[in-house]
C-alpha cells in the first residue's frame, strides 16, 4: 500500500567505523557497529518514531512530528558518548574511542510504499550529512518551525547551503553542541582577541577571497557546490565549512581525508569531522598536512580585524565575488 503523508525524516551515521575493521578485525569490529547501531535505534521508537531500515554503520527513521525526531538525536549523540566514555575507561581500542555521529533531519512530503520511503526531505536528510561534521545534528528550517521555543533556542543558522544533486539550495540550522568550550577557545589556549574579526581572507593557487560574517557559512571543496573551489584530487566535494559562531571564524572538517590547520606559531591542528577556530594567520591543509609535499590543496588565511584594512589590493581579490574555480 502506497501512502503520502507530511514526515520528519532523520538519516543517521556512525563515522570511524572503518578504522574498527583494521584494528579489531571483521567479526569484533561488526559486533561492535552493530551493538552501537541497535542502541541508537532505542530512541527512535522511544520518541514516537520507526526505524524504516538501517544502512551498515547508519539507520533512517520517520516521525510524525518534527520535536520527537530532535529528541531522539540529542538522546543518540547521549548514548554514542557514553559508549565511547566507557570504552576509553576500559582501555578499549582507538577505533572506538573515534567514533562519532552525524545526523541529518528534515521534514516535508514522504512518499511510503513497501516498508521504504522516498521524496525530497528524504533526500535533503541524506544530502545533510554531507554537511554535518563531528557530533553535529543539522536541520532544515521546515523542521525549526515545529519545535517548541526552549528547543528552537539550541539552534544557530547556518543560513543557506547547496546539497549535492540539489538545484535549490536549503536553509539549514546546527544544533548547538553540548560539550563545553568557548567557540573563541582552541586546544592550545585563548585566541588572542585584538579587535572584533571583519573578515577571513583564503588564498589558494595564486587567487583570494574575502569573507565577511554575513556570507558565511562558506564550504571549500572541489565540488560545483562550494563557495571556495579547489581542484584537487585529495580535495572532496564539500570538505570544509567555515562558520561565523560566537564571534570568530570557525572551520569544520566534513571529509574523509581530513583537514589540517597550521598556525603562525607553528601549531598544528588536525580535523578529522572535528572544529576549531581560526585566528590570526596559518595555512590549511586539505587532505594533507601543510608543508606535506604532497599537500597541492594547502590555503593560506588571515583573520582581518577592525581597526585594520581589509586586504582587498589584490586585484585577484574579491570581497563577496565570484566563486574561485
Amino acid at each position: 500500500m502506497t501512502q503520502i503523508a507530511e514526515r520528519t525524516v532523520l538519516f543517521a551515521d556512525l563515522r570511524g567505523s572503518t578504522s574498527l575493521f583494521e584494528t579489531l578485525g571483521n567479526a569484533e569490529a561488526t559486533s561492535v557497529v552493530t551493538h552501537c547501531i541497535n542502541a541508537l535505534a532505542g530512541p527512535v521508537s522511544e520518541r514516537g518514531g520507526h526505524v524504516v531500515k538501517t544502512l551498515g554503520d547508519g539507520l533512517m527513521a520517520v516521525f510524525n512530528e518534527s520535536t520527537g525526531a530532535v529528541q531522539a538525536s540529542i538522546t543518540m549523540h547521549e548514548l554514542l558518548d557514553g559508549i565511547v566514555q566507557k570504552g576509553r575507561e576500559r582501555g578499549a581500542s582507538s577505533g572506538l574511542r573515534a567514533l562519532r555521529l552525524q545526523v541529518g533531519v528534515a521534514r516535508g512530503e514522504v512518499v511510503e510504499m513497501g516498508g521504504d520511503c522516498f521524496g525530497d526531505a528524504v533526500n535533503v536528510a541524506a544530502r545533510l550529512l554531507d554537511h554535518a561534521g563531528d557530533n553535529e545534528t543539522l536541520v532544515t528550517a521546515e523542521v525549526l518551525a515545529g519545535l517548541p521555543a526552549p528547543m528552537k533556542a539550541r539552534f544557530r543558522s547556518l543560513d543557506q547551503l547547496t546539497l549535492r544533486g540539489r538545484a535549490e539550495p536549503v536553509h539549514v540550522h546546527v544544533l548547538g553542541r553540548r560539550r563545553g568550550g568557548d567557540a573563541a577557545i582552541t586546544q592550545f589556549g585563548e585566541v588572542p582577541v585584538t579587535g572584533e574579526p571583519e573578515g577571513l581572507r583564503l588564498e589558494w593557487n595564486g587567487r583570494s577571497r574575502v569573507f565577511s560574517a554575513r556570507e558565511l557559512p562558506a564550504v571549500l571543496g572541489r565540488g560545483p557546490q562550494a563557495a571556495f573551489r579547489i581542484d584537487d584530487s585529495r580535495v572532496s566535494r564539500s570538505h570544509a565549512r567555515i562558520d561565523w559562531y560566537g564571534g570568530s571564524f570557525q572551520l569544520t572538517d566534513l571529509s574523509f581525508n581530513g583537514t589540517y590547520v597550521r598556525f603562525a606559531d607553528g601549531e598544528i591542528v588536525s580535523l578529522r569531522r572535528g572544529s576549531c577556530t581560526l585566528h590570526g594567520n596559518g595555512s590549511v591543509g586539505l587532505g594533507a598536512s601543510p608543508g606535506n609535499e604532497a599537500c597541492d590543496a594547502c590555503l593560506r588565511f588571515e583573520v582581518v580585524h577592525v581597526g585594520g584594512p581589509l586586504p582587498l589590493d589584490d586585484p585577484d581579490t574579491v570581497s563577496g565575488g565570484p566563486l574561485l574555480s
